[in-house]
């Protein structure tokens, strides 16, 4: 060890030990909601409001807490050379009194301070709504160690060989230490604990939701370029006190946890043998302590430190290059002790002030038990963003977008990352720097784990002041309208498309919505070709497909919003309900067919929420629903009974969870991308994703018949029984159909249909580099199948635990062609392109490979068959 390490880890045995004892039970809730993003421009922490909201559903009032990095000096009435040079300590007044004494004792003597002030807030804390404790007083120092101090310092600790400002890095941690050790852990009376002594970065948090800490603390002109948040009180921690909130700081990092480990006390004890004492008794607390020492102590690069704390295993580990097996190897043999086990998500915030640069980092734990959603656009500006669901992100886009029209509402990719993986690693990090051209600009890159870069395709953004115009096709198309199918007309305006530029492509969508709006005849063929022109992949040319969605989203949205109210007598096909009119919902009049749902004002879940609504309008007899305008709320046609045959539900914006669990015969149709726990348990009926699906779809499944456009995060298909038939036109991250127990699919059991495709930029279907990532396809599977598009043969043995393959016979082909003629029918798919291997048509026995279960001993009692 580094003679250096050495002494900065013995310094540390002369701090007072902790007086807690780490084996204490203590309250134990997770579930939180943590949301972050990285801009190439300072922000304001108003758009860290709102998808702080959005996840409500995810905190209890208990805990909450932001973040930001790279800060704006003038906010803060500095000058910036004191912003990138001082340690911006803030420190939370629980009892104001102490603050003299805590001032004399560890301030004034210790530092030179360039700025001092308490930090403003509201005027009475009960004029936010909802906030029932106040908010600890907080004041913020700029701060250096005194020269006299540093060098008595590194003399009583050996430290003259570190560098200068390392040992400075060093001292304010130890000093931070002290303050907390006696000023909040060991005393009764809790009066006073450090929040944040980092350059460059703060941290505020309360009792309460992470949105009352930007209003009370009025941070919503506060501009940074990194931002996070969290929900919710932490795993171990005391729950009636703002301290043990998220986020917890290292030194320069700050970070935000969702999830719960199961080997805390261990981590403490190798905290504890390289003298580091937690005295927050969080588990998020030990995660950046674990974060810190790697990082700053040991100095490991990032790579190491994401290996160190969630490490690559077994077929994963056996795929990586032979140099990189070395190191991980030696990593895990020092560190694999310490490596946080359990359901965890972490979101890092981090200023690199030796490196110039500000971080966004996500790391999911290895098993990827907690859901975590990643994304990015570029455009006149950049954004990377990591959630605990996409609808926070959409959020966050949502509020940038109305401010700043350089924002786009939609992401250009969002995307899973796979934990403990040979593929991404199971994290990845938006680095915000100076671009080397113009270093007074920044620019945002993204990498995985590994440094692979993610981008984007350069295409062109709107532009300003955009006028509406419209091409000839237009008037074709509308001689097309109810003379023809939607989907007709669509293919014909294919090859088109792409020579169009924004006016044009705008134009035509807001002449056919405000068609659709005038002359109700033709509305419902308007919204079936809008919806093919969102939900299909096609050759865009020059023009981002970010834009393309926002302007189809708002069309369509103002095609919904018109619609007669069904307090209105005015006679229609379609009739709108929301929040407000919700009490007048009454049976459907005989011309009255289609029941469109304003989502917005409702809850997320609960009683009043909007599903509970869908309930009560199909037991006044509608059966047709347009559910729109969705931003995170659960439970989409869930709680209607059985045998629901007959409904179909069409869902736009954000869906949140659990939606279609549960059912029994209806159809959902969702027109983008669904999020996690969707189809839970359902017997019977259809979904059909447009978009990308969340953790755990289709846990336990009896029955139902599903298409995913793309793919699927970790866990499909788990505990699955009875006789559900997927089509998963993309992959799964892992865990296939584990415990897959769906009988024989040829005498009606399940069965999944993996193809492992995606579309590249002007809508081809290509092969994704390998059908299945994971080490665990049809894991412990009983029975069912797994028919994979595997031309190359690219799938191993070593990926099936419990699952065998086996040739594809014509009874297998016969099976599964319906459901790949319908998945032609959704989503364009051709079976022929399907069946084509580097141009040329094969067999469906030289494309597709199955899996099935193994007959295990143990099952059948050793009897052989």
């Amino acid at each position: 060890m580094d003679k250096a390490i050495k002494q900065i880890i013995k310094s540390r045995n002369k701090l007072p030990p902790s007086p807690y004892s780490y084996k204490s039970k203590f309250e134990q809730e997770g579930g939180c909601g943590v949301t972050g993003f990285a801009c190439n421009i300072p922000v304001s922490g108003r758009h860290i409001f709102e998808p702080s909201i959005q996840m409500h559903n995810r905190g209890n009032g208990k805990g909450g807490g932001i973040a930001a990095v790279g800060l704006k000096a003038e906010d803060l009435g500095v000058n910036q050379e004191i912003l990138e040079n001082d340690y911006l300590y803030q420190i939370a007044l629980l009892n104001n009194e102490v603050q003299k004494q805590l001032e004399e004792e560890f301030i004034k003597p210790l530092f030179e301070i360039d700025n001092a002030e308490r930090v403003k807030t509201v005027a009475d804390y009960r004029d936010i709504p909802g906030l029932v404790v106040k908010p600890p007083d907080v004041v913020r120092y700029f701060v250096r160690v005194r020269p006299e101090i540093l060098k008595n310092f590194l003399e009583k600790n050996s430290l003259q060989d570190l560098d200068l400002r390392r040992a400075e890095d060093e001292f304010i941690y130890q000093t931070t230490y002290r303050i907390n050790n006696k000023f909040y852990s060991s005393l009764g009376e809790k009066k006073a604990f450090v929040l944040s002594h980092g350059r460059n970065m703060l941290i505020f948090k309360i009792v309460g939701y992470a949105e009352q800490v930007v209003q009370y603390y009025q941070l919503e002109d506060l501009k940074a370029h990194v931002w996070i948040a969290h929900q919710r009180y932490p795993t171990k921690g005391k729950v009636w006190h703002p301290a043990g909130a998220h986020p917890f700081v290292g030194m320069d990092e700050a970070l935000v946890h969702n999830g719960d480990f199961a080997n805390y006390y261990a981590v403490t004890q190798y905290l504890k043998q390289r003298n580091i004492f937690p005295l927050f008794l969080t588990d998020t607390e030990v995660s950046v302590l674990l974060f810190d020492l790697l990082n700053r102590v040991y100095g490991y690069p990032l790579e190491y430190i994401i290996e160190a704390m969630a490490p690559t295993t077994e077929l994963d580990f056996a795929l990586l290059p032979p140099e990189k097996q070395k190191i991980y190897s030696a990593i895990h043999a020092c560190h694999i002790h310490g490596s946080p086990d359990g359901p965890w998500f972490f979101i890092i915030a981090r200023n690199e002030p030796y490196k110039n640069y500000f971080q966004l980092i996500g790391i999911t734990d290895t098993a990827m038990l907690r859901p975590q959603v990643f994304a990015l656009y570029e455009g006149e500006v950049q954004i990377g963003l990591i959630c605990s669901e996409k609808q926070a992100i959409d959020a966050t886009l949502r509020s940038l977008s109305k401010e700043d029209k350089r924002f786009c509402p939609v992401a250009d990719q969002y995307w899973n990352a796979r934990g403990g993986s040979h593929t991404d690693g199971g994290a990845f990090i938006f680095t915000v720097k100076p671009k080397k051209d113009d270093p007074s600009q920044k620019v945002i890159i993204c990498t995985d784990k590994f440094g692979r870069v993610v981008s984007i395709p350069k295409k062109e953004i709107p532009p300003k002041g955009i006028s509406l115009t419209t091409s000839n096709f237009l008037e074709k198309i509308e001689l097309k309208i109810n003379a023809t199918l939607p989907i007709k007309a669509f293919k014909e305006i294919l090859p088109l498309i792409p020579k169009w530029d924004y006016e044009e492509f705008y134009g035509l969508c807001h002449k056919l919505a405000n068609r659709a709006i005038e002359d109700e005849r033709t509305k419902k063929w308007i919204i079936e070709f809008l919806t093919l022109l969102n939900d299909r992949r096609y050759a865009l040319g020059k023009k981002k497909r970010s834009w393309v969605l926002a302007t189809i989203n708002d069309v369509l949205k103002e095609i919904f919003d018109t619609t007669p109210d069904i307090t209105s007598k005015i006679s229609s096909r379609y009739k709108k309900i929301d929040w407000d009119s919700q009490k007048a919902l009454r049976p459907p009049k005989k011309e009255e067919k289609v029941l469109v749902i304003d989502a917005w004002g409702f809850p997320p879940e609960g009683e009043e929420c909007d599903a509970k609504l869908i309930c009560k309008a199909y037991l006044e007899g509608w059966r047709l629903f347009i559910a729109y305008n969705y931003r995170g709320q659960r439970f989409c046609g869930c709680g209607l009974g059985p045998n629901t045959q007959g409904v179909h539900i069409d869902v736009y914006g954000s869906a949140g969870d659990y939606l279609g669990s549960g059912i029994d015969g209806l159809e959902i149709y969702v027109h983008g991308n669904a999020q996690d726990q969707v189809g839970q348990i359902i017997n019977k009926g259809k979904m059909v994703i447009f978009g990308d699906v969340g953790q755990t779809f289709l846990y336990g499944a009896k029955g139902g018949e599903i298409y995913v456009l793309g793919n699927a995060a970790g866990r499909p298909l788990i505990n699955a029984v009875g006789h559900p038939r997927v089509v998963i036109n993309g992959t799964a991250l892992d865990y296939l159909a584990e415990s897959f127990m769906a009988g024989d699919p040829l005498k009606g059991g399940g069965f999944v249909l993996l193809n492992g495709i995606e579309f590249d930029e002007d809508g081809n279907l290509k092969e994704q580099s390998i059908p299945y990532p994971g080490s665990n396809l049809f894991s412990l599977a009983s029975g069912g199948a797994v028919y994979v598009r595997d031309p190359y043969k690219k799938l191993v043995e070593d990926q099936l635990n419990g699952g065998e393959f086996a040739s594809l016979t014509k009874e297998d082909w016969n099976l599964i062609l319906p459901y790949l003629e319908e998945n032609e029918r959704l989503f364009g798919i051709k079976v022929e392109d399907l069946l084509r291997v580097n141009g040329k048509l094969k067999t469906p026995y030289e494309v597709y490979r199955k899996v099935k279960a193994i007959k295990l001993e143990v099952l059948t009692g050793g009897i052989p068959e």
